[in-house]
C-alpha cells in the first residue's frame, strides 16, 4: 500500500470511474505511468541513435541523462568490469568513450573503485535540483535493470 496520499486519491478516483478494486486501479496507473514515461524517453533518444550508436552528445542534460540511460542497459547490473572493458563497450556507442565513462559516474550509474567499475548497486537518491534534469523513465526503468529484472538490451 502506497503512504502518497495524492496517488491514492487518483487511485481512489479510477476506482470510482472504473469500478475496479485498488489494486487493479493502482496497477494500471503504475503501467500507464509506466508507458508514458518510456514513450517519453523513446522520444528525447531515438533521433540520436543510428545503428545502435549517439549520432551527437546532445547539450540539454535531460536528453543527455536519457542517452546515458540508454548507454547503461548496455551493462550487465552487478558485474565488474576493467576500465578497458570498459571502454569498449562505450566506443560501441561512440569515439568519446572517456566523456561518457566520466558521465555514467558522475550521474552515477557506475560506481568507480580502484581502476574497476561496475553498475551501482540501487537506483541513485536525487536531490530536488538533480530530478530536474533526470527524465521519468530512470525512475520506472533503473530499479528494475539494476535488481537484474530487466534484461540487458544490445
Amino acid at each position: 500500500m502506497t503512504r502518497n496520499s495524492d496517488f491514492k486519491q487518483v487511485v481512489r478516483a479510477r476506482m470510482a470511474a472504473t469500478g475496479e478494486g485498488y489494486t487493479a486501479a493502482r496497477a494500471a496507473l503504475e503501467r500507464e505511468a509506466h508507458d508514458a514515461a518510456r514513450a517519453e524517453q523513446e522520444r528525447l533518444v531515438g533521433r540520436l541513435f543510428v545503428d545502435g550508436r549517439i549520432a551527437r552528445v546532445p547539450a540539454k542534460r535531460k536528453v543527455r541523462v536519457a542517452v546515458l540511460l540508454e548507454v547503461l542497459s548496455r551493462f550487465e547490473p552487478g558485474r565488474v568490469y576493467s576500465e578497458p572493458e570498459v571502454n569498449e563497450v562505450l566506443l560501441g556507442v561512440h569515439e568519446d568513450f572517456a566523456y561518457l565513462r566520466r558521465e555514467l559516474v558522475n550521474y552515477r550509474y557506475l560506481e568507480r573503485e580502484a581502476g574497476r567499475y561496475r553498475t551501482a548497486p540501487q537506483a541513485p537518491t536525487r536531490t530536488a535540483v538533480e530530478r530536474q534534469e533526470i527524465p521519468d523513465w530512470e525512475a520506472h526503468w533503473l530499479p528494475g535493470f539494476l535488481s537484474g529484472a530487466f534484461p540487458r538490451e544490445r
